[in-house]
């Protein structure tokens, strides 16, 4: 039976992947956490919210969940921290699929739309404006709300620590370290970490080999535009 852990992107939580169970092979099992300052659980105490905590953070849940073989899916910000995780060569993983990662490299945010993310912190508003900035693709009302509302309940915290320091870190010299086979995939429209971006930043640092795919039509939230193309790449 396989398993899979899916990793959401920030300001989200783990329910943008309850679309992908129904395209995975029957049997398998899909663990999709809400990672610490998003969605349900507290912050441990002491989390510093960099990419190496997130990283300790999955390593605990996968023993909590007794997992002893499987694939990440890593989703934007996760997407960085399953490359960190990866560096590690812990026992079990059999391979990333990377959607539309924050690239091991500083993401490419300038100034201005930095300060702008970190004021727009806790405002509906600004939240429905990130809501059409991620998707291309129409979503049906209910997706449309529950992408807000996970806006909206992100912690300041983990909020702010992504902006101001997690996605300005570099694990560009982990990336040796990476022995899995990974996969990567972007959405054509994709407006926050665009296609060349990842070209750049990110494929030539996975390992050699590794194949960038492009969803046609498709913007950031790709579980949710495109759960059919994420789980054939996945199983593929």
């Amino acid at each position: 039976m396989p398993t899979y852990l899916a990793l959401h992107y920030w300001a989200g939580s783990g329910r943008e992947f309850e679309l992908l169970l129904p395209h995975l092979p029957a049997g398998s099992r899909l663990l999709a956490p809400d990672l610490p300052g998003f969605g349900a659980p507290v912050a441990p105490a002491g989390f510093d919210y960099s990419v190496a905590s997130y990283a300790d953070w999955v390593v605990h849940y996968l023993a909590e969940q007794q997992v002893a073989d499987y694939q990440i899916i890593g989703h934007s910000m996760s997407g960085k921290i399953a490359l960190a995780l990866a560096a590690r060569q812990p026992a079990g993983l059999r391979g990333l699929l990377l959607l539309s990662p924050s690239p091991p490299t500083p993401e490419p945010i300038s100034d201005a739309d930095r300060a702008a993310s970190l004021a727009a912190y806790g405002k509906p508003e600004e939240a429905e404006k990130t809501f059409h900035k991620i998707t291309n693709q129409p979503l049906p009302a209910e997706w449309h709300e529950r992408v807000v509302a996970d806006n909206l309940r992100t912690t300041q915290a983990a909020w702010d620590a992504w902006l101001q320091s997690g996605s300005r870190e570099d694990i560009s010299a982990l990336m040796p370290q990476v022995q899995v086979p990974c996969r990567l995939l972007v959405g054509e429209n994709d407006r926050a970490i665009p296609p060349d971006a990842q070209r750049r930043q990110t494929l030539p640092l996975l390992p050699p080999g590794s194949p960038l795919v492009v969803v046609p039509g498709a913007g950031h939230l790709l579980p949710l535009e495109a759960p059919e193309v994420v789980a054939r790449e996945l199983v593929g």
